[in-house]
């Protein structure tokens, strides 16, 4: 039971510092986008959801066309097969 507990404690660290990475991409004025949104911070737990279908979040980094600086990170499902 103490290895599932480290283990578990694990994840949500390294999903906190995931999370605390893309608010800082955020703060410095890179679009967040899920699902064709840019939701506020606290729905952005969703990108880490394995769903029934399947289906999970896939990160896609969107540069800007003209300097080719990161203009946004994008996060769509995508389905397992």
């Amino acid at each position: 039971m103490k290895r599932e507990e480290a283990r578990e404690r694990n994840v949500q660290t390294e999903k906190g510092q995931y999370l605390a990475g893309l608010k800082k991409y955020r703060d410095q004025g890179i679009a967040i986008i899920i699902d064709g949104e840019e939701l506020p911070e606290k729905d952005w737990n969703k990108i880490f959801e394995i769903r029934e279908d399947d289906s999970f979040y896939m990160a896609d980094f969107v540069p800007d066309g003209e300097t080719g600086k990161l203009r946004e990170i994008r996060f769509d499902r995508v389905y397992y097969r």
